[in-house]
């Protein structure tokens, strides 16, 4: 009997006519003779107030603490998923990260380290559903552990790795993978199939429809991944191995260049001027971020001047950057550097595809059609198959738009017409 893993996000499980919609997903799933456990997210928007609230606490707050208020919103929408899927007539019960348990290490971002299936078996042998509340697990002494935003697509994945699901369904408020978002670029395409690893550098760098860690798992064990609409039965687009091998119907995929444009809001700037010219700065800078569990992404570091000093520039995740700040105050102290600097109001933006590996110019062309429209640069970073540039915020929705455009990613006219006609 087939085995699936439906994850719901945060717009379908907002509020109780959504709440009802997505049972009824569940319930067809289940008439179809497949065995089903669903992991859901917090209602949309509650995760974020959660978050403000224990900003408002305390702006450095102890993570053990963030997580026990952060992880209630999950358990509200598990609750009241498993009483809706009840009143249909259905074998359903919620079960929290402990009772399974899904075991984690750390706190606010804390890893995965294993999840015990026999609840879940006992539960499928009685012909059950289990609703599952995404984005938490239990630490080895007891605590409740989240595992970062975005974390419930992490959760079913690896809730579906553990009950060797034959795949994972993740249910979005769009129906796909597009090539960029088209709330910016009308004329974006939906991608019928993305590898994992083009998927995987898409999330890193801003792409919210699956979390990073989430797609780093299923490609590590091969797990099958679809993103689908919740409100509409429409094609999503499924997450592949870059030959196309788990593809069901043995399709071989015809590769772009470029597989999308990605932008990444979510960024802080972090300069610190006035760094010695020695052996050991550097990582006296980046031990103490690293002690916190701060996640650093562009670096840049200046030519040291006249006086033996140079600059050293990163990123943060924003939310961190309070944090950040407080960590590398022990290092100014140790007379680590002269002054730190900070900057909110900047976005990342990538061209991501495995094209790259075979086509020179992607750069040079990014740098050209951006120097056209006179968005300067602050920071560039590169992997095999990805790029990307640190600028002004204003100039976000300007430099996706152009992009999307100067590497052919734009639908045709005429399809827009015609599904604006359907």
């Amino acid at each position: 009997m087939p085995r699936i893993v439906m994850k719901f996000g945060g717009t379908s499980m907002a509020g109780i006519e959504r709440i009802r919609h997505v049972a009824d997903r569940v319930r067809r799933e289940v008439a179809t003779g497949n065995q089903v456990a669903v992991v859901v997210s917090a209602m949309a928007g509650e995760t974020d107030r959660l978050v403000q609230l224990c900003k408002e606490a305390a702006p450095l707050y102890d993570p053990r603490e963030y997580d026990v208020v952060v992880a209630s919103g999950e358990q509200v929408t598990a609750g009241l998923l498993a009483m809706t899927l009840q009143g249909m007539g259905l074998n359903a019960r919620s079960y929290m990260g402990w009772q399974l348990p899904i075991r984690a290490s750390g706190h606010a971002s804390a890893l995965i380290e294993g999840i015990d299936v026999a609840v879940l078996e006992r539960v499928f042998d009685d012909s059950g559903i289990a609703v599952i509340p995404g984005f938490q697990g239990v630490t080895s002494e007891g605590a409740l552990a989240t595992l970062g935003r975005g974390g419930s697509d992490t959760s079913a994945v690896a809730l579906a790795i553990a009950a060797k699901a034959d795949r994972c369904d993740i249910y979005t408020d769009v129906d796909g993978v597009y090539t960029t978002d088209p709330r910016i670029v009308p004329r974006a395409r939906k991608l019928d199939v993305v590898t994992y690893e083009e998927m995987l550098e898409l999330a890193s760098v801003g792409a919210k429809v699956l979390q990073t860690r989430s797609v780093g798992l299923a490609m590590r064990y091969g797990m099958p991944l679809q993103v689908l609409s919740s409100f509409e039965d429409l094609p999503g687009t499924m997450i592949v191995g870059e030959d196309g091998s788990n593809l069901t119907t043995g399709t071989v995929m015809e590769r772009n260049i470029i597989t999308g444009i990605a932008h990444d809001r979510n960024e802080a700037f972090i300069t610190l001027t006035g760094l010695p010219d020695r052996p050991g700065t550097v990582a006296a800078v980046f031990r103490p971020l690293a002690d916190a569990g701060i996640n650093v992404d562009m670096i840049v570091q200046s030519a040291k001047s006249a006086g033996g000093m140079s600059d050293l520039t990163f990123t943060v995740p924003k939310e961190s950057l309070a944090h950040s700040v407080d960590a590398l105050a022990k290092v100014r102290e140790a007379g680590g550097f002269q002054e730190l600097l900070t900057n909110t109001d900047i976005v990342k933006v990538s061209v991501v595809g495995v094209g790259m590996r075979s086509h020179a110019g992607i750069a040079a062309l990014m740098f050209d059609t951006l120097a056209e429209r006179q968005i300067n640069i602050v920071a560039i970073s590169t992997s095999e198959i990805k790029v990307s540039v640190l600028i002004s915020e204003d100039y976000t929705e300007l430099a996706v738009r152009v992009l999307h455009t100067a590497f052919g990613l734009d639908a045709p006219a005429a399809s827009l017409d015609a599904g604006a006609a359907s």
